[in-house]
């Protein structure tokens, strides 16, 4: 392989170990780098377009057209939304073990397709859903039967499984046009997860605004077939992109190579660990060279790991572990604490499609002859994203790193900590905000009734562009520290930490509001009702601010132990080269985040 790469000209392949479809080495002038990525980043335009146009106004559909109530509704959504986001753990298995990030996306892209076509029929066909209400509270109105809500669930569930396999995935190729070996790729890859959340919420902006309204006013059917419309063309892109991309070869299960390590480490907790690195188990150089993956020296944290790769008379692999395999487990492993530590923000960011929608419908929605659908308030939020990360990345970057003499201006970890400190300042805000639209409601004689307060929805938005803001820092930082501090065989299986993120959110939002409307009601002073006049969310929000405090206080002292991955090449310090940074020394690169 090595001759026949020199008789080619070995400087135009790449070195980290991508490759064709069939297996052979690529050209880096032939595939991948942004070529490649233009195809990636279009797709998922089309793609959130179509699973924003969805999950967007789905609390809506839930309280108007199946008639439930308000924190049913909002469990039903933050479940749902919440297994999106759980099963890229699954994508990500089949991705790294089994069959390949661009196999594994392919086939989940078909069921997740199957399933925006089944919810599309389900909203559309008069036999499975209610029949029309003109009752604006709904008390009147005759809810789902089993079988409407057996299909309409089984359509969103199918979806959830196709988009567990296109999730963790297709960020993952798109980073993987870079090799990261190569100084100049290495710093277009810098900027690719900026720009990726740029296309994100470049589909989001169109589903909160235009198919959101087209929900509301001209119907559901067209609403969720455009969607589903926006779903096939994406894929289309993306498929039409295929002889461009470079691909990574299937390494075996991540899951069990991470338990191989820590039962080798039990099964062998009473042997010492020698002084002597050299001394442990580990493959030679070559065989890595040979399969493409890159070898880690042995790290002192998380000590006791060590003790799966002490040589001993076994060469059971549940007994030794060569020195790579075990320094992966600890990557993936101490960057456990900082997942948790997204939970709590990730839970804010679930009250958008949920409460903060509910808000909005107790407001006036009406500019001229024009009524705002409450859901689109949401566009917000996309739009101070998108001004956010290109401010971010073409001028804070810029002038930050001038004194850091960080590539990324600040570390990843640094990023995230200033957006949770934004979650708190959310949660008040919408707190005080909340306290002010009771008491015009009291003023108005509205308690009772649910009228219409008479303040403009508006009112609320402070909170959907400081989410934005915040989703900036955090939300781009946590999807590439997770990607970055991964090990090479494991990024899509790192991806997915991020994704992981956000479903544990959502499920201890409907936790959350489940147990407090539960709790407050047996007090007789229920927070959370369907009559948002005669509730208190602004205790609610208060209370998410408490523990968006208690959140950013764990996150520090997991941060202060936090050791970053060291760099897999010199190409961060060629790049600081380029930058006009002075080089730095080895201590400096490796705690580069």
């Amino acid at each position: 392989m090595a001759l026949e790469l020199e008789e080619n000209g070995s400087h135009d392949y790449t070195r980290d170990g991508t490759v064709d479809l069939k297996g052979n080495p690529v050209l880096r002038s032939k595939r991948g780098g942004w070529t490649a990525c233009w195809f990636v980043v279009v797709y998922e335009v089309f793609e959130r377009m179509a699973y924003y146009g969805i999950s967007s106004n789905l609390f809506i559909y839930f309280t108007k057209k199946l008639h439930q109530g308000t924190v049913t509704s909002a469990n039903n959504v933050t479940n749902w939304v919440g297994t999106i986001w759980m099963t890229p753990i699954l994508g990500a298995y089949f991705a790294d073990a089994l069959l390949g990030r661009y196999r594994t996306f392919v086939i989940a892209s078909a069921i997740y397709l199957s399933g925006m076509s089944l919810l599309t029929l389900a909203v559309s066909v008069p036999g499975l859903r209610p029949p029309h209400c003109a009752d604006p509270n709904g008390i009147n109105c005759k809810k789902a039967d089993t079988l409407q809500l057996a299909v309409f669930f089984s359509a969103l569930y199918t979806l959830a499984v196709g988009t567990g396999g296109t999730k963790p995935n297709i960020s993952t190729i798109g980073a993987d046009q870079f090799d990261e070996f190569d100084p100049k790729e290495k710093h277009h890859k810098l900027s690719f997860f900026n720009w990726w959340m740029f296309s994100i919420f470049l589909g989001t902006l169109f589903a909160n605004t235009v198919l959101v309204w087209i929900q509301d006013n001209v119907g559901w059917t067209l609403g969720y077939g455009l969607p589903t419309v926006g779903l096939t063309i994406s894929i289309l892109i993306f498929l039409v992109g295929s002889p461009f991309y470079r691909h990574r070869v299937p390494t075996g299960s991540p899951f069990t190579r991470m338990a191989q390590v820590i039962i080798g480490s039990l099964r062998k907790w009473q042997v010492s660990v020698p002084t002597d690195p050299k001394e442990l188990y580990e493959l030679d150089l070559e065989e890595y060279a040979r399969s493409g993956k890159v070898r880690i020296d042995s790290t002192p944290s998380w000590r006791f790991l060590n003790k799966a790769c002490v040589k001993t008379t076994s060469t059971n692999p549940w007994i030794l572990c060569p020195v790579t395999q075990v320094e992966e487990t600890k990557q993936m492993l101490r960057m456990i604490p900082i997942l948790i530590s997204t939970f709590i923000p990730s839970t804010m960011i679930a009250q958008i499609n949920t409460l903060f929608v509910k808000q909005g419908t107790t407001l006036n929605r009406r500019i001229g002859s024009f009524n705002i659908p409450p859901a689109s308030l949401a566009a917000f939020v996309t739009l101070s994203m998108l001004i956010s990360v290109v401010l971010y990345d073409r001028y804070f970057v810029k002038i930050i790193r001038r004194w850091t003499k960080n590539p990324r201006g600040i570390t990843l970890l640094h990023r995230m900590g200033i957006g949770m400190t934004l979650h708190i300042v959310i949660m008040t805000v919408a707190s005080i905000t909340e306290r002010y639209r009771l008491s015009v409601a009291k003023k108005h004689g509205l308690v009772h009734n649910a009228g219409q307060v008479p303040r403009s929805i508006f009112l609320i938005l402070p909170q959907f562009v400081l989410m934005g803001t915040a989703d900036a820092f955090l939300e781009v930082a946590k999807i590439e520290f997770f990607y970055d501090q991964a090990p090479e065989s494991m990024k899509s299986l790192g991806t997915s930490y991020a994704m992981t993120s956000l479903g544990a959110g959502n499920f201890i939002s409907s936790f959350l509001l489940s147990t407090v409307s539960r709790v407050t009601k047996r007090d007789g002073n229920e927070w959370i009702k369907n009559n948002l006049n005669a509730s208190h969310l602004d205790y609610y929000y208060a209370f998410f601010a408490v523990l968006n405090v208690l959140n950013i206080i764990f996150f520090l002292i997991m941060t202060k132990f936090y050791v970053y991955k060291a760099e897999i090449s010199d190409s961060m310090a060629v790049l600081r080269e380029e930058l006009g940074g002075p080089k730095l020394q080895e201590a400096t690169t490796a705690s580069l985040g």
